[in-house]
């Protein structure tokens, strides 16, 4: 019997026209690839449930000087701390300016240009757009150092659990966030209002702002047509993310302190949570394309599902896209609103060791990665706390993962396929399903589902056929490379 082997690359590929996935995965959720084989993402348990009273919108761990665990998180309203035993504090400081839920934008009255678009049609986009509340955490030294993008001022919280965090003396405000460099100086981003300009305390100390000969405070504008959206330690450097373009900052000591240099043009974050720093560069997603920072240059990814990310995000809240590196198995991952949501719903992963990606739907606002806890911890928008790559729980989400079409006929001739053989360590861990079609854009005519068997007996006749696998079991599967049985039929 003639045996064909469907022969599917890792990753997914979703863009263009159904036949330009021909022969690769094209759709699924919560699935990976290790070395070729798929199987599933590792599942989650509740952590922490209902910790925060909205969607926190930034996370981070870190340990204390008594090596004592924390988790900071803050909401659009409130600023928190966790010990790692789950008891949460509320620690907002005094008189923070509360921001939004939601990014909106003014398309209303007054909230666009005068005589611009067409009577029946929808508003261009030219009104004015609100930003999301997000917030910047870091720690400087065992202190927790914060500030959120609405309020704009710089605190720190010394650990104290029945004490708010401060703001931090003399430090600018009206600033759109912060990172701690490698050398221990805060940088304050779009200090003092001013959206290009980044200022620094002087070395290890977070009250001195003002440049002096017997300090290295100081400032820099850079010299872009962008506004800075995030910074991020990045191999001995910080790189600096506008909307438009890339910048980094090299320690050079007095008097200058610190050298900024543009690395990337055209290469401006999408949101301000949209970058991840991992052990092979810095990842972000920009506007219409995403970008990696090796530590020299920036350069654009290619990517096989360009089209089902950007046209399927939600513009009108696309400041809510964060990221998050999975180094464990050497992904990140990016969350963002789908068109059909006003929270974030979906994901787009990147493997950036085997170079290919993921796709799927789940609710997750904020989180960070393996490190001074065992496992990643991402939290969701009703403010629950999950530890993540564990077991195989998923709440009852469907794992599956189907492909693009596979041409079975040969030339104007349909096929008949009579068997499948699976590869899988346990048969019967995955539901088969067939669709088969005469022409591209054909209807589709399902068969199945199948339970997997060696060899499995289906009658299937077309000249495409796409398959599509649904995990039956709760455990670590693993799917290889299925044969088929395939006959040549007659003309249609």
């Amino acid at each position: 019997m003639p045996l064909i082997e469907l022969k599917i690359p890792a990753g997914f590929r979703k863009h263009g026209t159904d036949m330009q996935s021909e022969g690769r995965w094209r759709d699924g959720k919560l699935v990976r690839w290790h070395e070729g084989a798929l199987g599933p993402v590792g599942g989650w348990e509740e952590r922490m449930a209902s910790a925060y009273a909205a969607a926190p919108r930034a996370m981070l761990a870190w340990e204390d000087n008594t090596a004592s665990r924390w988790i900071a998180a803050g909401t659009y309203n409130k600023l928190y701390a966790s010990t790692s035993g789950g008891t949460t504090y509320d620690i907002t400081p005094a008189g923070l300016t509360a921001g939004s839920e939601d990014a909106s934008v003014d398309t209303g009255y007054g909230g666009g240009l005068y005589g611009t678009g067409f009577y029946g049609q929808p508003r261009p986009d030219t009104g004015n757009y609100s930003e999301v509340t997000t917030w910047s955490l870091d720690t400087f030294g065992q202190y927790l150092v914060a500030c959120s993008i609405d309020d704009g001022k710089l605190y720190e919280w010394q650990l104290g659990t029945s004490t708010p965090a401060a703001a931090i003396s003399n430090a600018p405000t009206d600033n759109l966030g912060l990172v701690v460099t490698e050398e221990r100086f805060i940088f304050a981003l779009g200090a003092g209002g001013d959206p290009r300009k980044i200022a620094w305390c002087d070395f290890e100390d977070n009250t001195t702002w003002a440049a002096a000969s017997t300090n290295q405070a100081g400032d820099h504008t850079l010299q872009t047509s962008g506004r800075i959206m995030a910074g991020i330690r990045a191999q001995g450097q910080v790189l600096i993310l506008t909307d438009t373009d890339t910048h980094r900052a090299v320690y050079t000591g007095p008097p200058f302190v610190y050298q900024f240099e543009r690395v990337g043009e055209a290469s401006g974050l999408i949101a301000r949570k949209a970058v991840a720093s991992t052990s092979g560069g810095v990842f972000w997603m920009g506007q219409k394309a995403f970008y990696v920072f090796d530590g020299a240059s920036v350069k654009a990814l290619p990517c096989d599902v360009y089209d089902h990310v950007f046209d399927n995000i939600n513009s009108a809240q696309v400041s809510k896209t964060w990221a998050v590196a999975n180094g464990q198995n050497n992904e990140v991952w990016w969350f963002y609103c789908s068109t059909s949501s006003t929270e974030i719903d979906s994901y787009v992963a990147y493997d950036y060791q085997e170079g290919h990606w993921l796709i799927g739907s789940l609710d997750r606002t904020a989180g960070f990665d393996r490190g001074v806890f065992r496992k990643p911890i991402w939290a969701s928008s009703a403010g629950t706390v999950y530890d993540h790559e564990i077991g195989y729980n998923y709440d009852s989400a469907s794992l599956f993962v189907e492909s693009g079409p596979f041409k079975i006929g040969s030339g104007d001739h349909v096929a008949n396929v009579m068997q499948i053989i699976p590869d899988e360590i346990n048969i019967g861990d995955v539901q088969a399903t067939f669709k088969t079609r005469y022409y591209p854009t054909d209807a589709d005519t399902s068969h199945g589902p199948y339970t997997a068997a060696q060899p499995t007996d289906v009658r299937l006749q077309g000249r495409q056929v796409r398959m599509r696998l649904e995990a039956q079991s709760a455990g670590n599967w693993r799917i290889g490379n299925f044969r088929a049985d395939v006959r040549q039929g007659g003309r249609r």
